[in-house]
């Protein structure tokens, strides 16, 4: 099988075929140097695409995937090398070899033409034309700007030497013939050329049929004109099949390189693209792996471009796993970081959950707790376990903190039953109203503030509720020490009416004095309450008793009317 026929499966191969190019003394075309070079690129980016799918379906994470090391590219380089210098080696020699044939052949052509200026020796120099025919069949290539026109010469000479040749007429006639029919199988197996599929073999084939025709000697001047105009057509058809192949396969490879340009501009557009984090490389890695595999489905550029856009394409593919590369090696330096910072936390927080000093202790751990919420990101399977260990230290802290004050929270409750025990206490006396109220009322009060504290939840509750029951009582009382009062001011009239009328109106002057003063003193308790904040606990208790004092200033006012009625 031909070299250029070989099927490459594999890089390997193409690098095999390589070296025996530049290690033998075969010397390679150059159109199966091209082929490797092309197929070569080819086989390198579907062998790093095999590599990532083979990863990706191994279950390995497209995030902290690294492009593997490869020499093959060098070594495909510089095997290359060799062979490209060797090529120019060859052309330089085969040069020289072509214009030495240049020579020759027109060394030939000069010997002829002074054979066609010697007509009366034509006869005898016969044999000489023959040798110097053989000679010229013998002589390889010339330099292809001179082969045309030189044939054309050779050509010229030779037809005008046999038409001064003076041979047996039979002879002559017989060599025509001969040579008529040579050329005409030529033309019909030209013709016949342009019904063969493959144009390049077709167009092949013709050459060896050009350079037979040449070789064949003159035929009768009457059909010399007509078998070139035969042969010429026939090679015009193929000619034309042979430049609309190439015509086709230039505007697939025009269309192939703007395609490929285009992904070449698709990928360098997300290779720009600013990641803020492994979500985003992820996304990008899956489109530009689209694009890779959308790039194996398109042909070959034009030679002059094919590996200068492969190059390109894959340039801009590099340029975007080297950026994600060195994400993922600096968040992985993050990573180890804050798995460092969380491990001391974790290591303070074990230190101390064995401290008896709830309150400071209490406090430090919120703040290690604080601390953790500002600590960013750790892989998820350490992160897990780092964060179990510092919440089981936290909690083994915390519930000895909770066994230690579980014995306060019982007495709390036994505290809050007592207080509740006696609100009900006062709230019986409220209703009853018995004559030792207030010394009952004390007592109880001195109880109530013997009783330590009551659960937190608990304690607003118990307040509102005692106070409300001695508010209950305080009327009570009040109205019993107005009803006192009211009957002590009466006998205080009836007393003063017996020492005379001035004494009456001195304690009328007395009443309206003291309701003045208790009116100016209910005013300033209630601008007061207008500015009174009840935001807080403390507000509130201030406001309660304030209300209170308005109350019995209210009751005080409303005595005193009362009393001035009397007179």
């Amino acid at each position: 099988m031909d070299s250029q026929e070989k099927r490459y499966d594999t890089i390997a191969q193409v690098i095999e075929r390589v070296k025996e190019l530049a290690q033998s003394e075969e010397t390679p075309t150059k159109e199966e140097v091209e082929q490797l070079k092309s197929l070569f690129y080819k086989l390198h980016i579907q062998e790093r695409e095999q590599q990532l799918k083979e990863y990706l379906d191994a279950g390995g994470d497209p995030e902290k995937y690294i492009i593997k090391p490869d020499n093959t590219e060098a070594e495909f380089k510089a095997e290359m090398a060799i062979i490209r210098e060797r090529r120019q080696k060859v052309f330089l020699e085969q040069e020289a070899e072509k214009q030495e044939n240049l020579k020759k052949k027109q060394d030939i052509i000069e010997k002829i033409r002074q054979m066609v200026t010697s007509p009366e020796e034509a006869n005898q120099q016969y044999q000489e034309f023959k040798q110097l025919q053989q000679d010229w069949r013998e002589i390889q290539s010339v330099p292809a700007e001179n082969a045309t026109e030189l044939w054309r010469t050779y050509q010229l000479y030779v037809e005008q030497y046999y038409d001064l040749l003076k041979l047996n007429s039979e002879a002559r006639e017989y060599d025509f013939k001969k040579n008529l029919e040579a050329k005409t199988r030529i033309c019909e197996i030209a013709e016949k050329l342009a019904d063969e599929p493959d144009a390049i073999s077709a167009f092949h084939q013709l050459q060896d049929l050009h350079q037979q025709y040449r070789e064949i000697g003159p035929v009768a001047k009457e059909f010399r004109e007509e078998i070139w105009v035969r042969f010429k057509a026939a090679s015009t058809i193929i000619n034309k099949r042979h430049q609309q192949h190439f015509e086709d396969i230039r505007a697939l490879e025009e269309e192939n390189l703007s395609k490929k340009t285009a992904l070449c501009e698709k990928v360098e557009a997300l290779a720009a693209q600013d990641c803020k984090n492994s979500s985003d490389y992820e996304n990008l890695t899956k489109e530009i792996i689209s694009l890779q595999a959308e790039w194996k489905t398109i042909g070959f550029a034009p030679q002059k471009m094919n590996v200068k856009i492969f190059e390109r394409f894959r340039s801009a593919c590099d340029s975007f796993f080297q950026k994600k590369n060195t994400f993922f090696k600096e968040m992985k330096e993050r990573f180890a970081e804050n798995i460092s910072k969380k491990q001391a936390l974790v290591e303070q927080a074990t230190a101390l959950m064995d401290s008896t000093d709830w309150k400071a202790t209490g406090d430090k751990i919120q703040e290690l707790q604080k601390e953790w919420k500002k600590i960013g990101m750790v892989p998820k399977k350490i992160g897990d376990q780092l964060w179990q260990d510092f919440l089981n230290a936290c909690n083994h802290f915390y519930e000895a903190r909770n066994a230690a004050s579980a014995g306060a929270r019982n007495e709390e409750r036994e505290n809050l039953q007592q207080k509740r025990d006696i609100i009900a206490a006062l709230e019986k006396l409220a209703e009853t109203a018995g004559e030792n109220l207030q010394k009952s009322t004390q007592e109880l009060i001195a109880k109530f503030n013997a009783i330590g504290h009551v659960p937190f939840r608990d304690k607003d509750k118990v307040y509102d509720d005692y106070h409300s029951a001695l508010d209950k009582i305080h009327k009570v009382m009040n109205a019993n020490s107005q009803r006192r009062r009211m009957d002590s001011f009466k006998q205080n009239i009836k007393n003063a009416a017996k020492r005379g009328e001035g004494a009456v109106e001195n304690e009328r002057l007395r009443l309206n004095r003291r309701l003045d003063q208790l009116k100016q003193e209910l005013k300033t308790y209630e601008n007061n309450l207008g500015f009174l904040s009840i935001s807080s606990k403390k507000g509130n208790t201030l406001l309660d008793e304030m209300n209170r004092r308005v109350e019995k200033l209210k009751e005080d006012i409303n005595l005193v009317m009362q009393q001035l009625k009397e007179f």
